[in-house]
This record gives structure tokens, sequence and C-alpha cells, in this order.
């Protein structure tokens, strides 16, 4: 897992750049980044590589995006704001990095090590002009393996609002864990969301959407038992792909059941976050 990291000078529309001190890279310039390390939350690894790669220390803002390659390469983008340190220059090269600069993105024209970075820094400048989702960072909590939790719902014209519900043991969001199939598509979030509604419904032409992350938790204090990851996952289903029907899709058997939002606060704060797509996007390659 890879944290990535936007951190910006608003008033000034500027962004942290570290120049690479690594062979095959050398003296091109990208975003502070880097592997988490064993025992390592995801906040605390953003902090440290941003601390090591320019010298500045950070405070995160928000989840900002994020992308994934199959179960193992996953990253995590987060929008920071500089609270302390020296910016890191030339005398101070060592192994991590060359130096850090912030960067306007036109003058100079840097050496990109790739231009992967490009959207995302638009996606930050955005963010901050009209931020799509709230405040999202990572939850400390411990969880054993890659998994979804996975917010399925159904929408009819009426305004009505279904959530499916797991009904093994007390009723509970269902959870889909990451395969162990080499297939990077077959181990997408999409993809393990889709697998799980596709097996519980009926019908086979259910439609299912991810919309983004909701929330996450990790801990990472326990390598090997509870340094997984859980990404709450928003999802629409919908029958065939029409928009008309009155009520969700018929499920298979009694291991999961539909529950009808009647609570008027709940159902306008799903609905809300689904008609403004107001989630942390997943980007899956």
């Amino acid at each position: 897992m890879v944290p990535i990291t936007m951190a910006s000078r608003h008033c000034r529309n500027e962004v942290l750049m570290m120049q690479e001190a690594k062979h095959e890279c050398y003296g091109t310039w990208y975003l502070p980044a880097g592997r988490m390390e064993p025992n390592e939350t995801i906040l605390e690894a953003m902090k440290r590589e941003v601390k090591e790669e320019t010298g500045l220390e950070c405070e995160p803002l928000t989840l900002l995006a994020v992308e994934e390659r199959g179960p193992i390469w996953i990253r995590f983008v987060f929008l920071a704001r500089p609270t302390g340190g020296t910016l890191k220059a030339p005398q101070d090269a060592d192994a991590e990095s060359l130096q850090a600069r912030w960067w306007d993105r036109e003058s100079p024209a840097l050496p990109l090590r790739a231009r992967d970075i490009l959207p995302l820094m638009d996606l930050a400048v955005r963010y901050q002009d009209s931020p799509s989702h709230p405040v999202t960072l990572p939850e400390e909590m411990p969880c054993a393996l890659i998994c979804q939790r996975l917010l399925a719902t159904f929408t009819n014209g009426a305004g009505d609002l279904w959530v499916l519900l797991s009904a093994v043991g007390a009723p509970h969001l269902p959870v889909s864990a990451r395969t162990a199939s080499p297939c990077k598509i077959q181990n997408s979030i999409q993809a393990a969301a889709c697998r799980l509604l596709k097996e519980c419904c009926l019908l086979p032409q259910v439609t299912v959407q991810a919309h983004g992350v909701l929330g996450l938790q990790h801990l990472g204090k326990n390598a090997g038992k509870s340094d997984g990851v859980c990404f709450n996952v928003l999802l629409t289903v919908t029958q065939g792909g029409q928009s008309t029907q009155e009520t969700p899709p018929e499920l298979h058997g009694e291991s999961f059941q539909w529950w009808k939002i009647e609570e008027s606060s709940l159902r306008s704060r799903i609905l809300q976050r689904l008609s403004s797509s107001s989630v942390v996007p997943i980007h899956s390659y």
C-alpha cells in the first residue's frame, strides 16, 4: 500500500514536489510518495514520507482518491497542508531525495518521473475550490483482510430507498473480501462488489455501479494479523439496467435481505451522497 501526498499552498496554487534520488529515475520530479512500513498506520506512513523526502511536516486534510491495481498495489492520495519543518535544499540531498520545491505547475517546466500525478493535481485544485466529498480520513481500527463493506442501495421513482443487509447473525452491511486471483480486474473493488451482488440476486440481469469510498479503516499495528484495510463502498443496484423498477431485485435464499429505509434523516443523507456522488473516487487499473 502506497500513500502519495498532495501538499499544497492554496493561496499560491502550488504543490510540493520532490526530486528523485533513485538511480532509475534520478533527477526527475514527483509528488512525495512511498511504501508503508510494518506496524505503521496509513497517516503515519504519509507523514513520514513527506518529512523524509521534502523536509516538511504536514497535516492531512482529506483522502482525495484511491487507486488500485489488484489487491497488492493500492495507492492512497491525500491532500495535506504544511505545518512546519524546513524545505529540503540541494545540500541536504540523501537517498530519499535530492531536494524539494513548491511548484505552480507551469514555471519552471520540471521533468516528471511520470505524468500520472497531473490528474491528481487537477483533482486537488478542484477539491480546494469546491469540495466534492466530506473530509475523509482513515479510522484506526484493526482489519485482518483487504475487503469492502458494501452500502448497496436500490431506489425507485418515488424516492424510496432500500439497503442490502447480510442476515447471517445480527443484520449488518455485507463484507466482500478480495480474492487471491492474479487477475487484476477480478481483484478490483468494483469487481469484488459485483461478484457478491450477482451471487445473492436471483436474476442475472443485475447492474451494479460502484460510486466510490465513503470511508476506510486500517490500523497496521500487528503486521500480518490486523494490517488489512476495509473500504466502505457506496453502490447502486438496478435490474437489467432499468430505472423504472419499483422494488429491489429478488434475492437468493435467506442470507441477505433488503431493508427499506424509513427514517427520513438517514434516507436523505444516503440519497444526497448518491445524487451528488459525494464520495472519494476509486480508480482501478
